[in-house]
């Protein structure tokens, strides 16, 4: 059996699978029905390695064992094992969720908070920046950043950007309005973002700066998280954002901004 090997990389992204795992796995869905030596030869997968890969999927309930001699392995319909995958990711997702949420009142956190205190205070002005890569690093700092906001944040941002920021922002910018700091947001306006720019209505003052093309966030005039490129221009997993902790150089693009808000 060949496997094209563009589909056994999409198996491991999907279910999780090592290579073994997937090989075995697609083996048998051919077969129906096999011996661990038949689909040894079959998936190319060492012998010294497939009983072990087979328990493996056993456990994880992609596949079952007949007790016979010698012990063959039954495929179990790819739909039920999807709904499976589903099931089961789900509970460690809910049991890991319940785990970290206990932290919260534990002592463990009160150390971690220690000494986190305790690496802060010996640091340095210029200790505090960092780069980041990948989109989803960048938001996750941007949230963060949302969130510590006591007085104000100004956005510029894209196309693109701006439903991106609404999708992942929304309720972090809500409240930050409700404790009363001041949201201002420049991105482009026209009829591709005019759903999405609805719905930040009452939360935060939109408008649209011609003639500049960036990507950054000021929080309170202390804190900035720019990107570096354009986001047309690169893929989400290769993003880059250099974020600093420096009221000069924050408030410095802070005053840029207001003017450039000023005229549009």
């Amino acid at each position: 059996m060949i496997v094209n090997e563009e589909f056994l990389s999409k198996l491991r992204r999907a279910f999780s699978l090592n290579l073994y795992e997937v090989k075995l796995w697609t083996a048998l869905l051919s077969r129906g029905v096999s011996t661990a030596g038949e689909l040894s030869d079959i998936a190319d997968v060492p012998r010294s390695r497939t009983y072990d890969v087979l328990e493996s999927l056993e456990r994880k309930g992609f596949v079952i064992v007949k007790p016979e001699k010698p012990i063959k392995y039954m495929a179990i319909a790819p739909t039920e094992v999807l709904d499976r995958v589903k099931r089961r990711l789900a509970e460690i997702t809910e049991e890991r969720t319940k785990r970290l949420e206990g932290l919260h009142s534990s002592d463990i956190l009160k150390e971690l908070q220690q000494l986190y205190k305790q690496g802060i205070e010996p640091m340095q002005i210029t200790d505090f920046s960092g780069a980041l890569k990948g989109r989803h690093n960048l938001y996750d700092h941007l949230s963060m950043l949302v969130k510590e906001a006591e007085k104000s944040i100004a956005i510029m941002t894209t196309e693109d950007g701006i439903t991106r920021k609404v999708r992942a922002l929304k309720p972090l910018l809500e409240k930050a309005k409700a404790r009363g700091v001041k949201i201002k947001i420049a991105a482009p306006v026209n009829d591709k973002t005019k759903e999405v720019l609805d719905k930040l209505q009452g939360v935060a003052e939109i408008k649209e700066i011609k003639d500049m093309n960036a990507r950054f966030c000021i929080i309170d005039g202390k804190q900035v998280l720019f990107m570096l490129m354009d986001d047309k221009d690169v893929h989400p997993t290769y993003d880059l954002g250099m974020w600093v902790n420096t009221p000069y150089f924050a408030g410095a693009l802070q005053d840029l901004f207001e003017m450039a808000w000023k005229k549009a």
